[in-house]
């Protein structure tokens, strides 16, 4: 069982969660190969914009190499035998679990014995449910994941979605993620990277460490 890094969200160009990515790096150890997958767009080709950017940045925090996977390319399970982080980037995650679960990656990332980083999307992707917002008619909704460690899960979390999430809570816990945090989820355990919330029973507390 891999370990989890959920990342609330990142400004890659800001680097707004370097400690975070530094964390997950270090658990590997020396000059880790970090394995991206870009699949979260609604469109998208290699030209992926973020690619030099997001490259130069894990290559400034000492990853080894820096490889992008398409969607559809051949050989994934091998390269995530080669790889000690798998990188799942944002966008939208019901496009991304879709082709996620199409090519059979679920299977290989529930396998997989080192370390994961979800960004934004790819963190909701990763959890049992996720709490997203539809873009063109702000409708919020609950869409079920692949289910690796068993929690719903917002992200990009600001006070401003109090109000729902205390009443989506009274049906399910929820955490909250803010942009640059980040929870770890590690053989059954539960911890924050700076600040993380939770929401229950209509009630909003902050999160520190906990068991599932």
């Amino acid at each position: 069982m891999p370990k989890l890094y959920l990342l609330g969200g990142e400004n890659v160009y800001k680097r707004s969660a370097k400690s975070v990515n530094e964390k997950a790096f270090q658990d590997i150890g020396r000059r880790p190969n970090i394995l991206v997958f870009p699949w979260a767009r609604a469109s998208f080709d290699k030209t992926y914009r973020k690619r030099k950017i997001l490259s130069d940045y894990f290559l400034s925090l000492g990853a080894g190499n820096v490889e992008f996977i398409e969607y559809g390319q051949s050989g994934v399970a091998e390269k995530m035998a080669d790889a000690g982080v798998v990188y799942l980037t944002g966008g939208q995650p019901s496009i991304l679990i879709e082709r996620i679960k199409t090519v059979g990656l679920d299977r290989l990332l529930k396998s997989y014995g080192y370390v994961i980083v979800g960004r934004s999307a790819g963190a909701l992707a990763l959890c049992k449910r996720c709490i997203t917002t539809c873009r063109s008619n702000g409708k919020v909704r609950v869409v079920e994941g692949l289910g690796l460690v068993n929690i719903t899960l917002k992200t990009h979390y600001t006070q401003d979605k109090d109000e729902i999430l205390k009443r989506f809570s009274k049906n399910e816990k929820i955490f909250a993620i803010p942009e640059g945090s980040a929870l770890v989820y590690d053989k059954g355990k539960l911890s924050a990277v700076k600040k993380v919330y939770v929401f229950n029973d209509g009630e909003r507390q902050v999160f520190n460490e906990g068991k599932l």
